[in-house]
């Protein structure tokens, strides 16, 4: 449900998530072979979505940063080098840090999740076609971040209003605050989960569903909701009239007009409108747990010895080829507390080897994710390795609800 691109930065290729709920570009993570001189630097503490202390980071101005045919000389980015914060393991992906409104402010831009293609306008020479199947919405941008107006149904209540930040950068589909007063808070179907992990450490909370999202004329019914502890977002409550957040699971089932300029949103709907929303059937949640050597039977070898022996008959042996490589592991990186995969005795830090004899390293970390996020009631064979040692699970795959 995320948005990554490639970015330039003082002439060093990278890749940057778009995330509409940061103001500066934020680097954060380099991989041992990148190279990148930041300049003008000064050592600032900054503080994100997670209980814990604000982090150390630098403040560079001056720095070039390049985008398709967009250009900047000079950007102010942060930088915060903590091998602790690292989206690459989570999306399997190379992610070096992540870009929002710096990029965005000055242009009207079209995103088509569909044809994985952002279009830059600008905002004198864009107009806006007729368009009946599109709803347009006012946006507030508030300390350089999106807000739209919406309405929450919680188990078949009454909507209530809620302004929520549009945050392309959250892959969930909502985010809310709890609010007793307010009536928001999770029904009695909800289970305990780690919800993501922000720069001040990780985010915990409910998740549950809503009966209905309601953007304008666009209804959603049984979407997927997430109750983040307060104690993890006491930065994001800051905005008093702030309820939570619209991300990018519900996003991507749009061709999305974001027009920062003149405050205005445009949402259409495109071919993942319908597609239900699913939680994970699991327990399980993945990340990429570095390379190791793969040994792979790649032929077998024959030997035919010509001397008869003395029945006559000729000797044949055959050889198996074998070839060694490096190839991805993925492991657990967390496991939700009485899921199936918890009670089949899986824990966290176990490495894959292989999902219903499929070996994992064939495959991309979405793939392996989509692997464990099948049909309810279906038959999970794992293997893993846990100190050394293979170990065999069995598991059904089971709604929380």
């Amino acid at each position: 449900n995320l948005i990554v691109l490639p970015v330039q930065i003082n002439g060093v290729e990278l890749s940057f998530l778009l995330d509409s709920g940061v103001s500066k570009p934020i680097l954060f993570y380099l991989d041992e072979s990148d190279a990148l001189e930041v300049k003008n630097t000064e050592t600032i503490s900054i503080k994100g979505l997670g209980s814990s202390e604000p982090i150390e980071a630098l403040r560079s101005r001056n720095n070039s940063i390049r985008i398709g045919g967009l250009i900047s000389d000079n950007q102010e980015l942060y930088a915060v080098l903590n091998s602790d914060i690292n989206l690459s393991l989570n999306l399997g992906i190379p992610v070096n840090g992540i870009i929002g409104y710096d990029l965005l402010k000055d242009f009207v831009v079209e995103i088509s999740y569909t044809s994985e293609k952002l279009t830059f306008h600008k905002p004198n020479q864009y107009a806006y076609k007729n368009c009946k199947k599109c709803d347009d919405f006012e946006i507030e941008v508030n300390r350089k971040k999106p807000y739209l107006n919406t309405k929450v149904s919680i188990a078949g209540e009454n909507p209530r209003d809620v302004k929520l930040l549009l945050d392309s950068g959250a892959s969930d589909a909502l985010w809310l605050f709890a609010d007793k007063q307010q009536g928001i808070v999770p029904t009695s179907k909800k289970f305990r989960d780690f919800l993501g992990k922000g720069l001040s450490g990780n985010v915990y909370g409910d998740r549950s569903k809503v009966s209905k999202f309601s953007m304008g004329k666009f209804d959603l019914e049984s979407v997927k909701v997430a109750f983040p502890d307060s104690a993890d977002i006491a930065l994001a409550k800051k905005m008093a009239s702030r309820g939570g957040s619209l991300g990018g699971e519900i996003l991507k089932r749009f061709h999305v007009t974001l027009d920062y300029p003149n405050n205005r949103l445009r949402l259409k709907k495109n071919s993942n409108f319908k597609k239900p929303f699913h939680y994970n059937k699991s327990g399980i949640e993945l990340q990429h747990g570095g390379m190791h050597v793969v040994r792979e039977k790649t032929r077998n070898y024959g030997e035919i010895n010509t001397r008869e022996s003395e029945s006559g008959s000729i000797e044949i042996r055959l050889y198996d080829v074998y070839s060694y490589a490096l190839k991805p592991t993925f492991s657990i990186a967390n496991l939700r507390p009485n899921s199936p995969a918890a009670n089949a005795g899986l824990k966290e830090g176990d490495i894959l080897i292989s999902v219903n004899g499929k070996s994992v390293y064939r495959y991309k970390l979405q793939d392996v994710i989509h692997m464990l996020s099948e049909k309810h009631g279906k038959r999970i064979r794992m293997r893993v390795e846990r100190n050394g040692i293979e170990l065999r699970f069995d598991f059904i795959l089971k709604e929380p609800f």
